[in-house]
């Protein structure tokens, strides 16, 4: 029995591997792996704990080549053998997996060769949040990007002839050649400021200042591109998914594609836990609700009335007294749909069915609720 329970949990651990994303196993190799890295290069430290951290390299290592295989032989099993090799995690399973052992059957010296295990972080990269966001914004900003990088690169070598021009005669040592000033003329633009390499003469010091003034610029161009682009994408992603939470509210089903996208500039979700109180009786209310997802319960006296997905409440507050009749709970974790008073209004003046379909409703829950 015992020996079912151990071949069924090793296919279950193989079934994982074999997958794209990273395991927890994979994540804590990593870490490992890494970290004995660096424990590698501390000299006499490293010699006290040698046998651990061979054994912890050399473990890691092979989980790296065994999951590597059981992806290799996955995507043979479904004819994606090439379109995984040649894909960017194919390659950086196979750098994580060979790049040690060749460089140690190359002669390349033991703490050399196992360097190259710092590249296993490398395989956490596809894990990242928002890194499929950051690749969107650089293609679809890499023309204004690339133009700052044009005249970066303008501005370097212009200060390098510059400086060059009117530092050679003074300090030949450090501006005797372009090259030489080009490592003075990054750091000053980059605003870095080393202090190895400074013009002394009025007219260097000027060209000096001016570039310190123009790296300003050059990177709050960047940034204000960057940023931008990542507020563009998130209010594109936070379109995208209101509009899924807007289309599976029954609701707002007669409405037309254009009306949906009018409703979903209007609404924000908000994502609650269980046991979550939403409207407390009393409070002065500002907006509605919608549930995308989950359930709520509404506290009556006497009575718990369940809202399920679809439902509404809070309307009554924005129609007529704006003080909360009742508590609103939720009872599971629950998506809702926020409609804020000025939007209320613009909605209801644009769409009249709503504003009667919601009307009917509120005078329908007056009703119970005498």
């Amino acid at each position: 029995m015992s020996k079912r329970l151990i071949l069924s949990a090793l296919a279950q651990f193989t079934a994982k591997t074999a997958g794209r994303n990273m395991t927890m196993v994979a994540y804590a190799a990593v870490a490992a792996g890494v970290a004995a890295t660096a424990v590698l290069t501390t000299g006499p430290a490293y010699e006290v704990v040698r046998l651990w951290v061979d054994t912890v390299l050399w473990a890691c290592l092979g989980y790296f080549v065994f999951e590597w295989l059981v992806r290799l032989r996955h995507m043979a099993q479904q004819d994606r053998l090439l379109l995984y090799v040649l894909s960017g995690s194919g390659v950086v399973d196979a750098i994580g997996a060979l790049a040690v052992p060749l460089a140690l059957l190359a002669g390349v010296e033991p703490k050399t060769a196992w360097l190259l295990s710092i590249l296993w972080v490398l395989k956490v990269v596809p894990g990242i949040p928002g890194l499929r966001q950051l690749r969107r914004v650089l293609v679809l900003e890499s023309g204004p990007l690339l133009s700052v990088l044009v005249i970066f690169l303008m501005v370097v070598f212009l200060a390098s002839v510059a400086e060059y021009f009117l530092e050679r005669d003074v300090q030949p040592a450090t501006f005797g050649s372009v090259p030489a000033a080009l490592w003075w003329a990054v750091v000053t633009l980059s605003t870095t400021g080393y202090g190895d390499v400074v013009p002394i003469t009025p007219l260097g010091r000027i060209v000096a200042a001016l570039v310190m003034i123009s790296g300003l610029g050059v990177f709050g161009l960047w940034t204000g591109i960057l940023a931008t682009g990542f507020a563009a994408e998130t209010r594109r992603d936070n379109f995208l998914k209101t509009w899924e939470a807007v289309s599976k509210v029954p609701f707002f089903a007669a409405l037309g594609p254009a009306a949906i996208a009018d409703v979903t500039h209007m609404l924000r979700t908000m994502d609650l836990p269980a046991r979550t109180m939403i409207i407390r009786k009393g409070q002065k209310g500002d907006c509605m609700y919608f549930i995308a997802a989950g359930e709520a319960e509404v506290e009556l006296p006497g009575k718990k009335v369940p809202l399920g997905e679809g439902a509404f409440f809070g309307e009554m507050a924005l129609l007529g007294n704006s003080v909360r009749g009742a508590n609103v709970t939720t009872t599971k974790v629950t998506r809702l749909l926020v409609l804020d008073l000025v939007d209320f209004r613009l909605l209801m003046a644009r769409h009249p069915d709503l504003a009667e379909t919601i009307d009917a409703e509120a005078r329908r829950r007056a009703q119970e609720n005498e």
